[in-house]
């Protein structure tokens, strides 16, 4: 799968319904078919993952030792109310409303797509984050990206 790009605004309608915006459709081909997962985010929002990275990533997961209790512990917390979401034949997805309280998201939702999945935030907590600039983003990058992050600077 190509990685997701952008970042969009979007209404819930009354029962929750979120439409899926059509630039963001064209990048999750099969996605009527296959359907999505959502799930409890690290950070009060929520992630929504196509089904393929999600199995990729229950993969993943199923390789942890189930004897270690934090990893218990871990994978319960990270999969709590996942559930499966359907995209309806208006290209429209039912938001679970126990997430949506999880989440405090009310009637609009910012999308920010991140590589493989996306994030579901309520505006506010979104531009709150997103307006905490680290002072110094170059160190950030040179921590987190090591000799990669000189790469993609040349």
């Amino acid at each position: 799968m190509a990685h997701l790009l952008g970042e969009y605004d979007c209404k819930l309608d009354a029962k929750g319904r979120m439409m899926i915006p059509s630039d963001l459709k064209k990048q999750l081909p099969g996605v009527e078919d296959e359907g999505l997962v959502i799930l409890r985010g690290f950070e009060k929002q929520l992630t929504i993952y196509t089904k393929t990275e999600w199995d990729n990533t229950v993969n993943d997961l199923s390789k942890l030792n189930q004897y270690d209790k934090i990893n218990r512990d871990f994978l319960r917390f990270f999969t709590r109310g996942a559930m499966g979401l359907s995209v309806d034949g208006a290209g429209r997805v039912l938001l679970p409303k126990s997430l949506l309280d999880y989440a405090g998201i009310s009637n609009e939702v910012i999308l920010s797509c991140q590589l493989n999945k996306i994030e579901v935030w309520e505006p506010v907590a979104y531009d709150k984050l997103m307006n905490s600039v680290p002072d110094d983003f170059a160190a950030m990058a040179e921590r987190v990206m090591g000799s990669a992050g000189r790469m993609l600077n040349e």
